[in-house]
């Protein structure tokens, strides 16, 4: 019996996934998931840079668009149904492919997350109001006061992170980080990772162009009509929060577009910070055709 593997196209925004890893589930006749914590949901397109139908080149795509910002979806229902998803293809597959940026979803399934205990209300009521009343700041205070050293890991711009720290500070009266590191899942598969990577200015360039083009698909206005939803976790996010604080008379037109590039460029750095420290093979991806051999000789 062969052992089934899961090959992981990681990276940070922008560096090419989506058209190498259609490239190489055309050559292993499989399918792909996407591990994009953004990507899943069905009423934001644009600004998550969905692939299209074109890009995906007849390709099977898993977990894009088949979430609503209105449900809650995190990494840890990702591992569920993902594990699910992936015996199921498994069936049909020796090699299945998941690609996508989101470091921590990629983690879930590949490792398994730390388990946490429940949160209560009373302690959700308590970051919300934290969060709400004094912001992102409150948020980055009240986590270096409850767990100075989570604070010290922690992607403190990242309200979303936050808020799911305190509320188990709160729930738990202990610190979120001594719930870490706690468990080893157990996985019925091998899995490779395949970091892309391309030089800092030409990457930075590629985001710059794509937030262009997105604006020119009509950003501003998905961003518009997603704006009554603000305050959804779905939402917490580059390329969204911009436009949200132009529409409240923040910031110009110029100033947002700008603000998302810069952000976006922030994003992308942290993305390779994170997938640094994890064991891969790197590729880099200046001309994307020609890589094909070069992938399938690592993967072989």
């Amino acid at each position: 019996m062969s052992i089934k593997r899961l090959v992981y196209i990681a990276g940070p925004t922008a560096v090419g996934k989506t058209a190498i890893s259609v490239a190489l589930a055309k050559h292993y006749k499989t399918e792909i998931i996407s591990c994009d914590a953004r990507q899943c949901y069905k009423e934001m397109y644009i600004g998550t840079a969905v692939p299209s139908e074109e890009e995906r080149d007849g390709v099977p795509h898993h977990f894009i668009q088949n979430k609503s910002i209105h449900q809650h979806f995190g990494a840890g229902d990702f591992e569920k149904e993902g594990l699910v998803l992936l015996a199921e293809l498994f069936q049909k597959h020796d090699t299945v492919l998941m690609v996508g940026g989101s470091g921590l979803y990629a983690q879930a399934l590949i490792e398994g997350l730390d388990v946490f205990p429940t949160v209560d209300k009373t302690s959700i009521n308590i970051v919300s109001n934290i969060y709400q009343t004094k912001g992102l700041e409150g948020l980055q205070k009240a986590l270096a006061e409850k767990d100075p050293d989570y604070y010290q890991k922690v992607d403190l711009k990242n309200p979303r992170r936050l808020i799911r720290a305190l509320q188990i500070c709160e729930s738990a009266q202990k610190p979120y980080s001594s719930f870490l590191g706690q468990s080893a899942a157990v996985r019925h598969f091998s899995t490779q990772t395949i970091l892309l990577s391309l030089e800092r200015s030409k990457l930075y360039n590629r985001i710059n162009q794509r937030v262009e083009q997105m604006v020119a698909a009509g950003l501003e206005e998905e961003a518009r009509r997603l704006y009554p939803f603000r305050a959804l976790p779905a939402l917490q996010t580059v390329g969204y929060s911009e436009w949200f604080d132009h529409f409240e008379g923040k910031l110009t037109q110029e100033e947002t577009i700008a603000e998302i590039q810069k952000n976006t460029r922030r994003y992308a750095k942290r993305q390779m910070t994170w997938f640094q420290k994890r064991e891969s093979t790197v590729i880099q991806t200046d001309k994307q055709v020609s890589l094909i051999p070069q992938l399938l000789k690592s993967l072989s």
